[in-house]
């Protein structure tokens, strides 16, 4: 993703994958390997639930990266028919063990297992409800609220107890899990968390993106629709509609910054909607430069859509250090201001005397900008021009982005003029709500709340 200082940027959400095999197949490696490819979505913890013939249940799941996590030997035991898996940034309850997922129990259908991607609105109410009727929780995580639901409901079966729950929670969700014998999956009725279906030969897979269907080999079959509830077995896939009224807003920064390029989400290529974005950009304030630079990683497509709208060579600029970690971790401000000049370095044999500009994907409290800014000038840029590929943002998301209060986000406090002298550009030019709109070919159809302040559901129950 695009920004290098963790404390200044929408955060990641979280990734789910699932697999159904009707036979005892090496389930536990297509979600290995789903999983690595959804790694972008969160690096705080990961999991996997291996579902047996017995539909025994067997889980592992620990802090950190997929590939940190599970070993070859850890692997070899995860043979099964059904694999639900998640890897993790926690936008409700701490970053630590208990919240890593997927979460699993006991109902009276037999063993559960559910991974989840959102964020509830309504959770606390739920949670306090249920803790009056004696349920006792592990986590702090709001899907563990989920999880309760689905189990109190078990005894009507295993699709009605998820209609029912589904019907009780409010805010945003992809589901996959395990029950029955069956792998489900869920999207909430406005699809503002992504979720699709896979298939290779007679396996079935669900994901929180396309490109880790591509991961495994599978073929993409479908987005699951907002509201849907999918049931996926011997039988194939089984549609059940939670409700008739559902009004799609995807979140829009699946396609500005969380979704890999390679992705299709909603029937829509990330990377061409990133091109256009760029495009779109340059129409609306052209800049005269010598280079036109983005911002690793999703910057990158953005540029080359301003390079081509425009005629201005589009060049590297920034040479990213991959095997640097999270500069958040590091202790102390001065260690991780070492660790973001590690990470990220200036090409100054490109940029020197030059006149470049830089295109990312979003200003959240200015610092990452302010830095970018610096570094261009440290290595010799003669001016250095910001362009931005979505429209201020002015209000946090309630629904599993992890964005700073309204207070801390620089648009919702300054002008575009104000912002420009803060990180220190030439000149500064934000991609427009009508721009962004007509890139991505849709009028209606995202969650626009983060930029507008208008949310598709209340955020406050």
């Amino acid at each position: 993703m695009s920004s290098f200082w963790s404390e200044d940027h929408l955060q990641e959400e979280c990734g789910v994958f699932g697999c159904f095999s009707p036979k005892d197949d090496d389930v536990g490696d297509y979600c290995y390997l789903g999983l690595l490819s959804l790694q972008h979505r969160g690096q705080e913890s990961a999991g996997i639930s291996v579902a047996q013939e017995d539909c025994q249940v067997i889980t592992t799941k620990g802090m950190g990266l997929i590939a940190q996590v599970f070993t070859r030997e850890a692997l070899v035991e995860m043979t099964g028919r059904i694999a639900v898996g998640h890897v993790r940034y926690s936008t409700t309850g701490t970053s630590n063990i208990e919240n890593a997922q997927p979460f699993e129990g006991h109902c009276k259908l037999g063993h559960l297992s559910m991974a989840h991607n959102g964020t509830l609105v309504n959770s606390e109410i739920l949670r306090s409800l249920m803790e009056d009727g004696g349920t006792v929780f592990q986590s702090t995580s709001d899907s563990e609220v989920i999880l309760n639901l689905i189990a109190r409901g078990s005894s009507k079966g295993s699709v009605k107890s998820v209609v029912d729950a589904m019907s009780a929670i409010k805010g945003s969700y992809a589901l996959v899990l395990t029950l029955e014998g069956k792998l489900m999956g869920a999207r909430d009725p406005y699809g503002l968390r992504p979720l699709c279906i896979g298939r290779k030969e007679d396996t079935w897979f669900l994901s929180s993106e396309s490109c880790a269907l591509n991961a495994v080999g599978a073929e993409f079959v479908r987005d699951v629709a907002p509201g849907e509830i999918v049931v996926l077995d011997q039988e194939g896939v089984q549609s059940f509609e939670l409700n008739k009224k559902n009004v799609q807003a995807t979140c829009v920064f699946e396609y500005i910054y969380f979704a890999r390029p390679d992705s299709i989400i909603d029937g829509m290529s990330v990377y061409e909607s990133r091109l256009r974005f760029g495009e779109e950009l340059y129409k609306e304030g052209a800049v005269e430069a010598d280079l036109v630079i983005g911002v690793p990683d999703s910057g990158i497509p953005a540029a080359l859509g301003y390079s081509r709208a425009s005629g201005i060579p589009f060049s590297l600029g920034f040479i990213k250090n991959h095997y640097v970690g999270r500069t958040f971790i590091h202790p102390s401000q001065e260690l991780r201001e070492r660790a973001v000049s590690v990470k990220l370095s200036a090409l100054e044999a490109d940029v020197r005397g030059k006149r470049v500009i830089l295109i990312d994907d979003s200003i959240v409290r200015g610092t990452t900008s302010r830095r970018l800014v610096s570094k261009m000038r440290q290595a010799g840029a003669k001016e250095v021009h910001f362009g931005v590929v979505s429209p201020p943002i002015i209000e946090p998301c309630y629904f599993g982005i992890d964005t700073p209060v309204s207070e801390e986000l620089i648009a919702n406090n300054m002008s575009v003029e104000d912002i420009r002298k803060e990180i220190g550009a030439d000149s500064l030019s934000y991609l427009s709500l009508d721009g962004l709109l007509k890139a991505l070919k849709k009028e209606k159809g995202f969650c626009l709340g983060c930029l507008t302040g208008q949310y598709p559901i209340s955020p406050h129950q």
